[in-house]
C-alpha cells in the first residue's frame, strides 16, 4: 500500500510534538476521512465551508457522539495549524447531541462479584481499577517506577488531556503487585539474557534514556507476552499489554457473576467514585483521584448514589 506524502508528514508533525500513538492514529483516520469526504480535494483548497460541512454530515448522518465530533474537530484545526500555518475561524457547524447519562455503576457487592470471577492478571487489572480509579488504558500503562508502597500512591502519567496526577494504592492488593513485580522482574531478566530488555518509550524518548530504558523499574507492570518493534523508532522492545484479552476475561467474568448490568472496563472507575462518595470521603478528593478538570465531571456521580446524597427516605420506607 502506497503511503500518501502529506499524511507522513502529518505523522511526523505528530511525532516531533510527542503526541500518543492512540492520538496519532486518531487524527490521521479523521484528515483522512475528511479528504475522502470531499471527493479526495486536497485540504489546502478546501475553507472553512468545507470543514463545517464535513462535520456536520457526521452530526446529523454519522450520529456521532459529542465527543467523537470534537475529536475530528481538534485533528482538522491541528492539521490546518501545523501543517499549513492558519487557522480556522468563525466556525460554524452542527453540534452533535446526546443526552447526558448517568454512568452505569456496580454496587461494592457486585464489583467484588466480577472480580473475583476473574484469574491473574486480569483480576489484579480490575483491582487496581476499583481500587484506585484508574482507566484501563493507566492500569496497562503503569511501570513498576510508578507504584510507591510506602506512601500507598500510584502515580499516573500524562493521561487524558496529557495531566499527571497522583491516586491510592490499595492495602489489599499490595501482595498480589508484589508477586506481578517479581513475574516482571523475571521476564526482565530473561530479556536482557537474550541481548534485549528495552520497554517501550514515547517517541524519541528512546535517544534521551538511553540505556536507563532496560532499567527493570522503567518495565511496565503488565508487559505484553512478546517482543515487538517499536512503532516510532523501530528498536525492539517488550510493550505493555492489549485491552482486548481484559475485555473477553471481564465479559466471561461478569456472566459468571450472574450480573445483569452492562459492564465495561469504564465502569470500575465509575463505581470507584460512586464508593468513594457513598463512604463519605469529599467530592473535592474525589475529582483529584480521578483527575477531574471541572467538579461538573464528578457532580454527576451524586446522582448515581440516589437517596445517600441528601441522606432522603423514600416516604413507602416509613411505613411498617
Amino acid at each position: 500500500m502506497t503511503k500518501s506524502p502529506f499524511i507522513e508528514s502529518i505523522r511526523n508533525i505528530l511525532r516531533v510534538k510527542r503526541y500518543s500513538l492512540q492520538t496519532e492514529k486518531a487524527y490521521l483516520y479523521w484528515i483522512r476521512k475528511l479528504i475522502f469526504f470531499h471527493n479526495k480535494r486536497h485540504p489546502r483548497d478546501m475553507t472553512e465551508s468545507d470543514v463545517e460541512l464535513f462535520l456536520t454530515h457526521l452530526a446529523i448522518n454519522e450520529r456521532v457522539s459529542p465527543l467523537t465530533q470534537n475529536q475530528a474537530l481538534c485533528a482538522v484545526v491541528f492539521m490546518y495549524r501545523h501543517v499549513f500555518g492558519r487557522e480556522l475561524n468563525n466556525m460554524k457547524f452542527h453540534f452533535a447531541k446526546t443526552p447526558q447519562r448517568i454512568p452505569q455503576v456496580l454496587t461494592h457487592n457486585e464489583a467484588a462479584k466480577v472480580i473475583q470471577n476473574l484469574h491473574g492478571k486480569h483480576k489484579l487489572i480490575a483491582s487496581i481499577m476499583y481500587g484506585s480509579g484508574l482507566r484501563v488504558s493507566e492500569v496497562l500503562r503503569l511501570r513498576i517506577k510508578d507504584l510507591d508502597f510506602e506512601r500507598n500512591t500510584v502515580f499516573v502519567y500524562q493521561s487524558k488531556g496529557q495531566k499527571d496526577r497522583v491516586t491510592l494504592l490499595p492495602n489489599n492488593i499490595k501482595d498480589q503487585l508484589n508477586s506481578q513485580i517479581e513475574l516482571v522482574r523475571h521476564i526482565h531478566e530473561r530479556d536482557l539474557h537474550d541481548g534485549f530488555g528495552l520497554t517501550s518509550l514515547p517517541a524519541s524518548l528512546i535517544s534521551k534514556y538511553k540505556n536507563a530504558a532496560k532499567n527493570f523499574y522503567w518495565q511496565y507492570l503488565f508487559p505484553s507476552t512478546t517482543r515487538c518493534k517499536h512503532p516510532h523508532d523501530d528498536y525492539i522492545c517488550r510493550h505493555h499489554l492489549h485491552q482486548t484479552a481484559f475485555r473477553k476475561a471481564l465479559k466471561v467474568a461478569t456472566k459468571k457473576a450472574d450480573i445483569s448490568k452492562r459492564v465495561t472496563s469504564h465502569t470500575f472507575r465509575h463505581s470507584f467514585a460512586t464508593r468513594m462518595l457513598e463512604t463519605g470521603h469529599d467530592i473535592r478528593v474525589v475529582q483529584e483521584l480521578l483527575g477531574h478538570d471541572d467538579i461538573k465531571t464528578t457532580q454527576i456521580y451524586t446522582h448515581v448514589i440516589g437517596k445517600n446524597k441528601f441522606g432522603a427516605i423514600s416516604p413507602i420506607d416509613s411505613i411498617n
